[in-house]
């Protein structure tokens, strides 16, 4: 059930204008932020692979903004020529952008390689991101300097907190090592599938926090803000399978445990559209003072030492490149 989303929504100015690249908008979080720009009448660029899915979803925001501006573009962020392909399409119709949401992700997926040799959740959440970014800056930067505001939104989750023993980034997720990387034993939150999945989220934060500081240091007007949206029925894990039981008793639970879609969308929306957003910060629930909550209003959240752990900036940054060969020069 949605709480909090509708009169968050009230909140948020008009896009009149404003031009908005979000990746993963077929459902979750990505969809309802997709529709919620184009109400206040932002175009929206819509980035995913080509399926039966991107269709009835562009299908379904039409019909539901039927004054919506909607452009889907075909990009599959686990093939780095697909994304260099799809900034180009970008940049060969538009000179400015005014946010970048990167919001798609997948969870707990199994151990294998993409075409490229990465893994493929740390390709698909992070690198192709990276990739996506360091092509429509400037872009992004053209919007900033025309109208003093343009971001950069990437979205993380509460499984950046839980990297064994809070270890930090690893390298070895972002190097060729793709298919070697923990196997597929699925043991709740604490198996290969999920250490891959946690660095994908850490990596999500560590790169926003790269950005903000290289951004914060040339003087941009460029935002770079981060979001998670707790834990929301996004069907992120509905291909997860820990037998007929467990499951059973997981989706009974989880009815109380998480927050909609919508409610979860407001830490990503926040980032994307709100007037007092600000660079360098994570938007999301928060249990406290301390650590990210399931549900709960997007507000500040604190980062750990990890996420702002300069080595791990630095490591991220060179890995990015070297994997996706591309000099991200700010």
């Amino acid at each position: 059930m949605t709480r909090l989303y509708n009169n968050f929504k009230k909140t948020l100015p008009k896009l009149d204008g404003k031009v908005f690249v979000i990746t993963g908008t077929t459902s979750g979080t990505g969809f309802v932020a997709a529709r919620t720009v184009a109400e206040l009448g932002a175009e929206v660029l819509l980035l995913n692979r080509e399926s039966s899915r991107s269709k009835d979803s562009l299908e379904k925001l039409q019909s539901t903004v039927t004054d919506g501006k909607f452009v889907p573009i075909k990009c599959d962020l686990q093939d780095f020529a697909s994304v260099t392909t799809a900034a180009k399409e970008i940049k060969s119709k538009y000179s400015q952008i005014y946010c970048l949401a990167n919001n798609a992700g997948i969870m707990a997926t199994p151990d294998e390689a993409t075409k490229d040799g990465y893994d493929t959740q740390m390709q698909t959440n992070h690198l192709s991101h990276f990739l996506l970014t360091a092509e429509l800056f400037p872009l992004l930067e053209a919007e900033a300097n025309a109208t003093g505001d343009a971001r950069i939104v990437n979205h993380s989750s509460l499984g950046r907190e839980h990297t064994p023993n809070n270890g930090g980034l690893e390298e070895k997720y972002f190097l060729k090592n793709g298919g070697n990387l923990g196997g597929n034993e699925q043991i709740m939150m604490g198996s290969g599938p999920y250490h891959r999945y946690f660095q994908t989220k850490l990596a999500n934060s560590v790169f926003t926090h790269a950005l903000h500081e290289k951004l914060n240091a040339k003087g941009s007007k460029i935002r770079a803000v981060c979001a998670h949206p707790g834990g929301s029925n996004t069907h992120l894990g509905d291909h997860l399978n820990y037998g007929f039981f467990t499951n059973a008793i997981l989706r009974f639970a989880m009815q109380f445990m998480v927050q909609s879609a919508e409610d979860g969308a407001m830490g990503l929306l926040t980032g994307m559209a709100s007037p007092s957003a600000e660079s360098g910060v994570l938007y999301g629930p928060l249990n406290g003072k301390q650590k990210s909550a399931m549900t709960g209003k997007a507000v500040p959240n604190p980062p750990q030492p990890y996420e702002t752990d300069k080595d791990a900036m630095d490591m991220l940054w060179r890995t990015s490149e070297e994997a996706t060969g591309v000099k991200f020069t700010i």
